[in-house]
């Protein structure tokens, strides 16, 4: 029996919408879900359990800094390559061919070059107006409206920029140097070198990326 299938029609609904959350948001526990979504902790479990049976997430331990409490380490839940899946379609299978063609013709310089033009639309899309506290805020807005779903997340000596989802994932897989041209427009727009972290394409559950503060950044505004 296929869980997805027999399930009413808005439990299939309330299971994109924990989906979602968690594309969104990034890895999350039950509790966390509950609360975002307004539903019972006992709800989000059953959609949990369903998502997980058939591929679309897969939980682990929560990482826990500093002192962990008593009791069993909560679980949280992210989105498998299959579930990442449910929310874009993308031709990968013919752009891992076309780039690996492309490669083969003119040599691996030339994805470098495809890369940077493919990634360079953040460039040009990115519009630094005094709407924006910092360039990284500015940033963010692009990076979201491309569908990378995007946030800043403080940190001691910068700022980490997330992206939840990624259109391109499976293809950077394959060829890095879309990931590489991206870090490198990163750095172009917002003044200062930045350092990549983790990348959905190398089995992460988000890219990371590090913006370290600078004067440019904190006086933009």
């Amino acid at each position: 029996m296929n869980p997805v299938a027999e399930a009413p029609s808005e439990d299939a609904s309330t299971r994109d919408r924990v989906a979602l959350s968690v594309l969104e948001h990034g890895p999350s526990t039950a509790a966390e879900l509950a609360d975002r979504l307004s539903l019972t902790a006992a709800a989000v479990r059953r959609h949990l359990s369903v998502l997980v049976e058939v591929g679309h997430l897969v939980s682990r331990e929560k990482r826990v800094y500093g002192q962990r409490g008593r009791g069993r380490p909560a679980k949280v839940f992210a989105l498998t390559d299959a579930g990442r899946a449910e929310f874009y379609q993308a031709y990968d299978k013919l752009a891992i061919q076309s780039l690996s063609f492309l490669a083969d013709s003119l040599g691996e310089g030339a994805i470098s070059e495809f890369a940077e033009s493919v990634m360079s639309t953040i460039e040009t899309r990115f519009d630094p107006s005094p709407e924006y506290d910092t360039a990284a805020d500015a940033l963010v807005a692009v990076l979201t409206r491309q569908g990378f779903v995007a946030s800043l997340r403080p940190m001691p000596a910068g700022r980490q920029l997330c992206q939840y989802h990624c259109p391109f994932a499976h293809v950077a897989r394959e060829f890095p140097e879309l990931c590489a041209a991206e870090t490198r427009i990163f750095s172009r727009v917002l003044g200062s070198h930045v350092q990549r972290l983790a990348t959905i394409a190398h089995g992460d559950g988000v890219c990371t990326t590090f913006i370290p503060h600078t004067l440019q950044q904190e006086g933009q505004k």
